[in-house]
């Protein structure tokens, strides 16, 4: 991929930007299709919605947040971190895993009701102008959510990928797994198994011209043919080990010939329910969180450094939510792991993206007999994956690194998600946190306002003087000065001198902001942290003030 110091450029997604770099763009769209593909169908099934409904999300992302939003190369579509509320809501409707299709159907479309609902409350997220509520919550905590939404999609998907469906909680679901090995289809297990094993050996893969191919459609590439040769989709049974094991189209994907037939419509009359309400709160808050913090990584990433408007970008997603929803969609957001091959495989400008749903829009209304050949094991053990990446023990140890406090934060919001629910368990998350900050000393006042003196230096220089605390409940007050001066042009001093504590979340964002200002030629200097004592090695670990330091 050329960089930007080879180009000289700057690409931008309009009509100029869509002529010239059309061949980069559709490029890239066609090969995030090839990831998106079994992944929307995956998150789809997994989510207790039919498989096409995840490919009506990527499209709607694709063809029309794309002209919405100015986040150059964020994909939009259906994401594995939500699969835990859309199940939990579908479940609650009474949805009952393919043994009463007429109830299953009405706890979908009960479903989709909510998620219309769930797309106006971020369309006035974004008309509000309230993108900035992502930096709320404390980093750990956030970690934490993510990290239990991928042990519960493992937990879930592990027995598909063995040709099994049983039910049961997450915790013991995990418990069960030797029993699904010993247990498992053999034919169906052999094609998760291998799935598995295609996807995570791809990392040693250095050949790059078979790199261009995605795992997923490297998997599917050899799943699909060894599924018809073990004759997977046959109504039958065959007997291995004295047992006898069920085949058949309930192992397969199932997508109607015709997408016209797949178009569903919400209903509305559970909105008024608790469960209504709850998971509308959960959709839009979870959805808004996981969206706005995907494109905040994607704009770290940028080989151009373009910086999107997260309230303008909450508004496409809003509207691309209330859209894909009304039709029979999941619900999308912007979508880090399709962004980040977005960016590898060379897209400059946002139609990369439209590119994508325009790719995944002709598969589906040409090739739909070729989709139903994919086994459901594939798409099983392509979650599994996608959930081990989201609580790696890599994750662990991360936390691990930035200081007991955090991590004692971070395992809370795991085990409190894993005992609740999400929302629940990540204000656990918060609530242990704030336990810690008032055992470190830090003054109460502090949770709900930023002790903090600004002095104009010159017209081109300010100094923020912060007192009590430096903490995660008063950094959107701090964050929004910071802002406010580097608009101006200003050089910025942020002294921390009479801070008892700087926690976590705002040495990371800080770090974050010295990066803005420089790219902005200009300098937010830090004063005073030197009386502090940082938690771990690590320079955005949370700073204590020293012993003896104390005014």
């Amino acid at each position: 991929m050329s960089t930007p110091s080879e180009t000289n450029e700057c690409p931008v997604g309009n009509l100029a930007g869509f002529k010239a770099y059309a061949k980069h763009d559709i490029l890239s769209g066609f090969l995030v299709f090839l990831i998106a593909l079994p992944l929307c169908l995956g998150i789809s099934l997994a989510s207790g919605y039919p498989a096409i409904a995840g490919i009506f999300t990527a499209m709607i992302g694709g063809l029309v947040a794309t002209f919405l939003s100015n986040s150059e190369l964020t994909i939009k579509g259906p994401a594995a971190g939500l699969i835990v509320i859309a199940l939990a809501c579908v479940t609650e409707f009474g949805y009952t895993g393919g043994q009463d299709p007429e109830k299953d159907f009405q706890a979908y479309r009960l479903a989709l009701g909510v998620g219309v609902a769930a797309g106006v409350v971020q369309i006035l997220f974004g008309v509000f102008r309230t993108g900035v509520l992502g930096e709320l919550f404390p980093n750990s905590a956030i970690h934490g959510l993510l990290a239990s939404i991928g042990i519960i999609i493992i937990s879930k998907q592990f027995p598909i990928m063995m040709g099994l469906h049983p039910d049961g909680a997450p915790l013991e679901l995990l418990a069960r797994i030797p029993s699904f090995i010993i247990n498992m289809n053999p034919r169906v297990g052999l094609i998760g198994v291998v799935s598995l094993l295609i996807v995570v050996s791809y990392v040693w893969i250095k050949n790059p011209k078979l790199k261009r191919i995605p795992a997923p459609m490297m998997m599917l590439f050899i799943t699909v043919p060894l599924g018809m040769f073990l004759g997977i989709g046959e109504a039958g049974t065959y007997t291995f080990g004295s047992q006898v094991f069920d085949l058949g189209e309930k192992f397969l994907v199932n997508v109607p010939k015709n997408m016209l037939n797949a178009v569903t419509f919400p209903d509305f009359s559970g909105l008024t329910s608790d469960t209504g309400i709850r998971y509308v709160v959960l959709f839009a808050l979870i959805g808004s969180l996981e969206s706005l913090l995907s494109a905040k990584a994607v704009d770290e990433i940028d080989p151009w450094r373009r910086k999107t408007d997260m309230d303008r970008d909450m508004l496409a997603v809003g509207l691309g939510n209330t859209l894909s929803a009304f039709i029979g969609g999941l619900p999308m957001i912007s979508e880090i792991v399709r962004s980040k091959a977005n960016i590898d495989n060379g897209a400059r400008t946002r139609f990369a993206n439209f590119f994508h749903g325009l790719f995944l829009l002709v598969c589906v209304a040409l090739i739909p007999s070729v989709i139903n050949h994919i086994p459901l094991a594939s798409l099983g053990a392509l979650l599994v994956f996608t959930g081990y990446r989201l609580a790696s023990p890599k994750e662990f140890l991360h936390i691990w690194h930035l200081g007991k406090d955090q991590f004692i934060i971070f395992i809370s919001t795991i085990i409190g998600v894993l005992a609740t629910d999400l929302l629940k368990g990540i204000a656990i998350g918060i609530v242990v946190n704030l336990i810690i900050h008032v055992i470190n000393g830090v003054p109460f006042r502090s949770f709900f306002s930023l002790n903090a003196e600004v002095e104009i230096d010159d017209d081109k220089s300010a100094t923020i003087h912060i007192k009590d605390s430096a903490i995660f409940c008063t950094w959107i007050p701090l964050r929004k000065q910071l802002h406010g001066y580097l608009k101006e042009g200003r050089q910025v001093t942020l002294d921390l001198t009479q801070t008892k504590l700087v926690d976590h979340t705002v040495m990371s964002n800080i770090s974050d902001w010295e990066k803005e200002y420089k790219e902005n030629g200009l300098e937010l200097t830090i004063q005073g942290l030197d009386l502090h004592k940082p938690m771990t090695e690590s320079d955005i670990s949370t700073h204590k003030k020293k012993e003896g330091e104390e005014e």
